[in-house]
C-alpha cells in the first residue's frame, strides 16, 4: 500500500550524486581554453548557494553566464545524469513507483533535465517542481524563466505553500534550501541527505541525518528491498587495508571506521561491541574473548590468505561467515621465493652488505646458478603450486610433499613424506597453512635431514619453524642459508621494535612480512575480500567462505529472501518449512548446506512475512542466526 506521507526531495546532490549545472559546465566548456577555472568558479558558486552564503538567484544568474550552454547540451546532460542517480534512490526504484502520488520534487534546478530524469522513477511530471531554461532561436540559453517563484530567494517554500498538502510533509534534501521549508513550517522533518555530499551548516539544523535512502525509509518503516539500511553497519578496518577495499564499503553505504594498525586482544574486544563487519591482516588475533563481545558481528574479512589468525570454530558456532584472498597474492609471494632463492643461492645479500660497509668481495666461492638443482616445496596449494611452474621454468628440478593428495603440475615429483622431500633437495620452500599441526613442523630433527649447504625458505607461517633450530644450523653451516619472511611473534605496527635471534645471522634475509605486500596483490586482495563480503550480505552467497557451507545463489526477483544459521542437527528443515505453512507462505525456493558444525538454510518466499513469523523462526531450537534479506 503506498504511505499517505508526503516526501519533498531536492535534486542536484540528493536525487543524483552530482550537481547538474556543474555536470553541464564540464559539457558546455567542453573546448573552452579557460575550462578548468570556469568549471572551478561554477562548483565554488554552487556551495556557497548550498550553504546559504549566496544570494541564490545571484547564484544561479552567475553559473548561467559562465555555462553558455544551448538546449543539444541539454540532452547531452540528460543521458550523463540517467547514470548519476543516487545509488540507494537506484536500489529503492521501488519505493518511488508505489508511492508516485506523494512524491514531490522541488529543486532550484530545471525542469528541462530534471522531468526526464526522475520520470524513469515513476515521478509524475506534474510532481515535478523547478525553474525553467529561456532559448533563443538558435536554442542557445539566454536566461531563465524569472517569473518562475523556484528562480527566487525562498522560492521553495512558497512552492510548497501554493500546494496546500495534508498529512505529514518531510522533506530530504542537501541545502539549506531544503532546511528552510522545514524552518517555515511548511514540514514535519527535514532530513540532510549526506550520501552525496555533507555541508556542516546544513546537517546542523536537520531533524535526522541520513547517510542514504535506506535509512529514511527505515525510520518510516517504509523499507522494502533491504531489511536493514546499511549506513547502519558499522565495519570496522585494521592493519591499512588498501584504499581501494575502504572505498569499496564505503560505496556499498557502509558506515566505515580504518585504524592503521593492529589492535591487542582487549582493545579489540572494547572496539568489536558494535561493529557488523571487521576486516583484518594477518597481525590481528580474533579470538574466543573478542567474538563473545561481537553481538553484532555478521562478517570477518581476512584481507590476506590465512585465517589461523581467526577462532574460525567460534566464528561458526556465533553464525559469523569468514572470507579470505585465497588467491589473491599468489603471484606475489611466488615471485618473492624465486627471487630469494637466487639471492640466497648467489649469495647477493651477504655482498650487498659488504659493499655498503666498503668491501670489495669478487668471489665465486658458495655461490650457485639455480639451474639444475633441486626445490622441494613444503605445501602444494596455490602458492606452491605456481612456484613449481615458474621454478621448473627457470631450470630447476621440482619435488612436492603435501598431506592432501594432490596433481603434479608439470614434470614436478610428488614425495611420500616429508622427511624423504627434506633428505632430497637443495632448497626447500615452505608454503603450509596456519593450523596448530603446522607449529614448529622443522623443528631440529627435521632441519638436521635436510642436506648439508641447502637453503630453507619460509613465506607460510612464523610458527612452523623451530627458529632456535635454524639458528643453531646456520651458525653450524648445515644450512647454508635462509630467507624468512613470517615469524612467531610480530610488531603489531610499524612503529614497534622487531626482535629476531636470526638478526645478523650470515646469509639470512629478513622480510617484513612481505610476501603479498606488492600493489598488484593488495589491490587484488581489496576488491576480493569487500566483494565476497558485500555478496553475502546482500544475497545470503556463501560462496569462498572458509567456514560456512558454500552456497552459490541465483538471482531472486520478486521474491523475499530469508537466512536461517543452525547447528547441524535432524528435523531443522523440517521446523522451517512448518512455520513457512502455517502463515500460508509459498516457497519460490529453497537452499540447504551443511558442514560439520552447522546448516545454512535460504529459503525464498513471494509474499510479505509477519513480525509473529520472524520470531517464530528465532525460536526454533539450535538456530544460531535468522536474518533477513529483503
Amino acid at each position: 500500500m503506498p504511505s499517505s506521507k508526503k516526501f519533498i526531495i531536492d535534486f542536484d546532490s540528493t536525487f543524483t550524486q552530482v550537481e547538474a549545472l556543474d555536470v553541464l559546465g564540464e559539457i558546455s566548456l567542453k573546448n573552452d581554453p579557460k575550462r578548468a577555472e570556469k568549471i572551478q568558479a561554477i562548483k565554488n558558486i554552487t556551495d556557497l548557494g548550498m550553504e546559504g552564503s549566496l544570494n541564490f538567484r545571484e547564484s544561479l544568474e552567475r553559473r548561467l553566464d559562465i555555462l553558455e550552454a544551448s538546449k543539444p547540451q541539454i540532452s547531452e546532460l540528460i543521458s550523463e545524469l540517467k547514470t548519476k542517480v543516487s545509488k540507494s534512490f537506484q536500489r529503492n526504484k521501488e519505493f518511488f513507483e508505489e508511492n508516485a502520488d506523494n512524491i514531490i520534487i522541488i529543486s532550484n534546478g530545471f525542469k528541462d533535465f530534471i522531468t526526464p530524469i526522475v520520470g524513469e522513477y515513476g515521478i509524475k511530471a506534474e510532481n515535478v517542481f523547478a525553474n525553467e531554461f529561456i532559448y533563443d532561436d538558435a536554442g542557445k540559453i539566454i536566461d531563465f524563466n524569472r517569473e518562475n517563484v523556484l528562480s527566487k530567494n525562498g522560492g521553495k517554500s512558497k512552492t510548497i505553500k501554493t500546494l496546500n498538502l495534508e498529512g505529514d510533509i518531510y522533506v530530504i534534501g542537501d541545502g539549506y534550501t531544503d532546511y528552510e521549508i522545514k524552518e517555515s513550517g511548511l514540514a514535519n522533518k527535514f532530513y540532510a541527505f549526506t550520501e552525496n555530499v555533507e555541508r556542516p551548516k546544513v546537517t546542523s539544523k536537520a531533524d535526522h541525518i541520513a547517510p542514504s535512502l535506506d535509512e529514511i525509509l527505515y525510520v518510516n518503516k517504509m523499507n522494502k528491498k533491504f531489511s536493514y539500511p546499511k549506513s547502519r553497519i558499522n565495519v570496522l578496518l585494521l592493519e591499512n587495508v588498501h584504499p581501494i577495499g575502504v572505498e569499496l564499503m564505503k560505496h556499498e553505504g557502509y558506515n566505515v571506521e580504518v585504524i592503521s594498525s593492529a589492535l591487542s586482544e582487549d582493545e579489540l574486544a572494547e572496539k568489536i561491541k558494535n561493529v557488523s563487519i571487521l576486516g583484518i591482516r594477518s597481525k590481528t588475533n580474533v579470538t574466543k574473548k573478542v567474538l563473545e563481545n561481537a553481538n553484532r558481528l555478521i562478517s570477518i574479512g581476512a584481507f590476506c590468505i590465512g585465517t589461523n589468525q581467526i577462532d574460525l570454530e567460534t566464528c561458526t558456532e556465533k553464525g559469523i561467515a569468514v572470507f579470505n584472498a585465497p588467491f589473491s597474492n599468489t603471484r606475489s609471494v611466488v615471485e618473492m621465493a624465486i627471487a630469494e632463492i637466487i639471492f640466497l643461492m648467489r649469495g647477493f645479500h651477504d655482498k650487498s652488505h659488504g659493499m655498503h660497509k666498503g668491501i670489495w668481495d669478487k668471489s665465486a666461492s658458495g655461490s650457485f646458478e639455480i639451474r639444475g638443482k633441486k626445490l622441494g616445496i613444503v605445501g602444494y596449494g596455490n602458492i606452491g603450486a605456481q612456484l613449481s611452474v615458474l621454478a621448473e621454468n627457470m631450470g630447476m628440478d621440482v619435488y612436492y610433499y603435501d598431506v592432501i593428495e594432490k596433481l603434479a603440475l608439470g614434470n614436478a615429483t610428488k614425495i611420500d613424506s616429508l622427511d624423504e622431500l627434506l633428505k632430497t633437495c637443495d632448497v626447500i620452500s615452505l608454503h603450509v597453512d596456519g593450523r596448530k599441526d603446522n607449529k614448529c613442523l622443522i623443528d631440529k630433527s627435521k632441519i638436521d635431514l635436510m642436506k648439508k649447504g641447502s637453503y630453507l625458505v619460509n613465506l607460510s607461517r612464523g610458527h612452523v619453524v623451530d627458529i632456535p633450530a635454524l639458528k643453531a644450523a646456520l651458525e653450524s653451516g648445515h644450512i647454508a642459508g635462509t630467507a624468512v619472511d613470517v615469524f612467531p611473534h610480530e610488531p603489531k605496527n610499524n612503529d614497534e621494535p622487531f626482535a629476531s635471534e636470526l638478526i645478523g645471522m650470515k646469509n639470512t634475509i629478513l622480510t617484513p612480512h612481505i610476501g603479498g605486500s606488492t600493489l598488484e596483490a593488495q589491490q587484488n586482495i581489496a576488491r576480493f575480500v569487500p566483494g565476497k563480503i558485500m555478496e553475502y550480505i546482500n544475497t545470503g552467497n556463501t560462496y569462498n567462505s572458509v567456514n560456512f557451507p558454500n552456497i552459490q545463489l541465483p538471482f531472486l526477483r520478486d521474491a523475499h529472501r530469508l537466512i536461517h544459521v543452525h547447528q547441524n542437527e535432524p528435523g531443522v528443515l523440517a521446523k522451517i518449512n512448518q512455520i513457512l505453512a502455517s502463515y500460508n507462505i509459498n516457497i519460490v525456493g529453497q537452499y540447504l548446506k551443511t558442514n560439520e558444525k552447522i546448516g545454512y538454510v535460504i529459503s525464498d518466499i513471494d509474499k510479505a512475512y509477519s513480525p509473529e513469523m520472524i520470531e517464530a523462526m528465532k525460536e526454533i531450537p539450535g538456530t544460531i542466526r535468522f536474518r533477513v534479506l529483503y
